[in-house]
C-alpha cells in the first residue's frame, strides 16, 4: 500500500493541534496533586494519558494498519519495531507543564521500522506546527525551514538534555558539558526534546545531543531534522538513534560537535 505522506502529514498537524488545545485547556485548571510518579523523577498526569487516548483514537482511523509505540502504553499493545508505526509523545515536556513552564508539545511520527517517515511536534503556547515528511522539506505553519547556516561551534547555540533518572554515564556527560561551554555561544535545556529537534530544524539552535531518550521522544523531530537539510546520528556517527536513545542532531556543526562527544564517550 503506497501512503500519501503529504495527506497524512496534513490530517496529524490537525490532530495535533487539538491535543495542544486540550493541552492548554487542562493547563489552566491543573492541580498539583494529580501527579504520579512512574519512577524517580519520571512524572505523569491524567492530562499525558488522556491526550494519548484521543491521539490514538484519531491516528487508527487515519492509518488503520499503523501499530502504536507510545510513552503511556495506553494501547495495551507491544508493537513491532520493524512495522509500520504511530511514535507518539502525547505531551514532551510533563515536568515544565507541571510546574507552568510553557515549554511542552505533541510529538507524533509516523515509521517504517527505524526510518521515520512522517512526523508532526506542536507547540501550543506558540501556536507552532512543525511537520515533515520523507522526500517532502520541512515547514513550520505551512512555511518551508531550514537548519543554521553555521559551520563551526564557535559560532553555534547547542540545545541538551539532563540526564533525570539513569546517571552511569554522568562523568563523561558532564565532561562533554564543560568542553562545549569553552567552544560555542552557550547551551541550553529546554525540557522538551521534540523542541530541541524542531528548534534546530528551524535554525533557532545549531545542534542538539542527548542519551537516554526514548523513540517517542524524536521520531517526529529527527525527520524535520533530516527534511531541513541537518545531519542526524547516533553517539557513534550511525543511524541506530531511534531505538538505541543516543541522538545527535546539526546543521554544519554536527562532525564537529560529534567528535567531541566522541572524545569523552564510550
Amino acid at each position: 500500500m503506497t501512503i500519501d505522506l503529504a495527506a497524512v502529514t496534513r490530517e496529524i498537524c490537525t490532530i495535533a493541534m487539538d491535543a495542544g488545545a486540550f493541552l492548554l485547556q487542562e493547563r489552566s485548571r491543573f492541580q498539583r496533586d494529580a501527579i504520579e510518579y512512574k519512577g524517580l523523577n519520571n512524572l505523569v498526569s491524567y492530562v499525558d494519558k488522556e491526550t494519548e487516548k484521543q491521539l490514538v483514537e484519531k491516528l487508527s482511523k487515519l492509518l488503520p494498519e499503523a501499530g502504536f509505540i507510545t510513552e503511556e502504553g495506553t494501547t495495551g499493545q507491544e508493537a513491532d519495531q520493524s512495522a509500520l508505526n504511530w511514535i507518539i509523545d502525547p505531551l514532551d515536556g510533563t515536568a515544565n507543564f507541571i510546574h507552568d513552564l510553557p515549554v511542552f508539545s505533541v510529538s507524533i511520527g509516523l515509521a517504517q521500522g527505524s526510518t521515520p517517515i512522517a512526523g508532526v511536534i506542536y507547540d501550543p503556547n506558540r501556536n507552532e506546527c512543525f511537520s515533515a515528511w520523507q522526500g517532502g522539506g520541512a515547514f513550520c505553519n505551512g512555511s518551508p525551514i531550514t537548519v543554521s547556516p553555521a559551520t563551526q561551534l564557535g559560532e553555534s547555540l547547542i540545545a541538551t538534555g539532563f540526564p533525570y533518572y539513569t546517571f552511569a554515564q554522568m562523568q563523561p556527560y558532564l565532561q562533554i558539558l564543560e568542553s562545549l561551554m569553552q567552544q560555542t555561544h552557550g547551551l541550553r535545556r529546554m525540557g522538551s526534546a521534540a523542541i530541541d529537534l524542531a528548534y534546530v530544524a528551524c535554525g533557532r539552535f545549531d545542534a542538539f545531543y542527548e542519551y537516554n531518550l526514548n523513540s517517542w521522544d524524536m521520531a517526529a523531530g529527527v525527520l524535520l531534522v533530516r527534511e531541513a537539510g541537518g545531519l542526524v546520528t547516533d553517539f557513534e556517527g550511525g543511524d541506530a538513534f531511534l531505538f538505541r536513545g543516543d541522538v545527535v542532531a546539526g546543521s554544519g556543526v554536527h562532525t564537529e560537535l560529534l567528535k567531541v562527544i566522541q572524545s569523552f564517550w564510550s
